[in-house]
């Protein structure tokens, strides 16, 4: 792996994990020095992250992370919308249809109380099929700068167990209108989950903020830091 591709895999990782949070600056010599590469690595690295709208530069040789604000939240999921339920109207189209159906049968046997590792290996196999089905280049990676974004997102959500109930069953309806090769049902089958999701984080966002304004940390003028917890939507 090339030196710039190393840098930019740590730094995305730490973004998208939140051990960067918003508002970091990311000092050239710094960061060079902290993750073994050379100045010209890191600056193609911060580059990457700069197209991707993770960081933002302030100087020449100062870049901070950038902040996510429910607004850029709402914008991500206008484009998130018209994406995936472009995506499911394909896949119903062109996807495999046993495979889906399948799919969906394994999403009515996910046992969340016995833990969520399996779910988002699930998810994972369902974004993955979804790609594949769609069979277009230029949707695909469209839809991967979208959920680069949507990582950091979802961390901001705090654990709903309710909401990750809600999301299996939704995901199943959506994996069944693909297998059923109903594009409408699919499509809309997705607009109802993606409203759904961005109703949770946008309310658990509101609760967080209520929460802090209300901390004894909060009333001394103390920082008050972001929730971590994420949640699968």
């Amino acid at each position: 792996m090339r030196a710039s591709d190393r840098a930019y895999a740590t730094l995305l990782d730490e973004i998208q994990s939140g051990v960067l949070r918003p508002g970091v600056v990311l000092g050239e010599v710094e960061q060079a020095a902290r993750l073994g590469v050379s100045r010209t690595p890191l600056r193609e690295a911060l580059g990457r992250l700069a197209a991707d709208g993770l960081v933002a530069q302030q100087s020449p040789r100062v870049t901070v992370v950038t902040a996510i604000e429910p607004d850029d939240i709402r914008e991500i999921f206008e484009v998130r919308r018209a994406l995936e339920e472009s995506a499911a109207r394909l896949a119903a189209e062109r996807g495999d249809p046993a495979a889906f159906t399948d799919l969906a049968r394994e999403f009515t046997r996910v046992d969340l109380a016995t833990g969520r590792d399996a779910y988002y290996l699930l998810i994972a196999r369902f974004d993955e099929m979804l790609d594949a089905s769609v069979s277009n280049d230029y949707l695909t990676a469209a839809l991967r700068t979208v959920r680069t974004h949507l990582v950091r997102v979802r961390r901001l959500a705090r654990d709903n167990p309710g909401r990750l109930a809600a999301s299996v069953a939704e995901h199943g309806l959506i994996a069944s209108a693909i297998g059923a090769r109903d594009a409408d049902l699919a499509a809309h089958a997705t607009h109802v989950h993606l409203h759904n999701a961005l109703t949770n984080i946008l309310d658990s966002l509101d609760a967080a903020t209520s929460s802090a304004i209300g901390s004894p940390a909060a009333a001394a003028g103390s920082p008050v830091p972001e929730p971590v917890e994420g949640s699968r939507l």
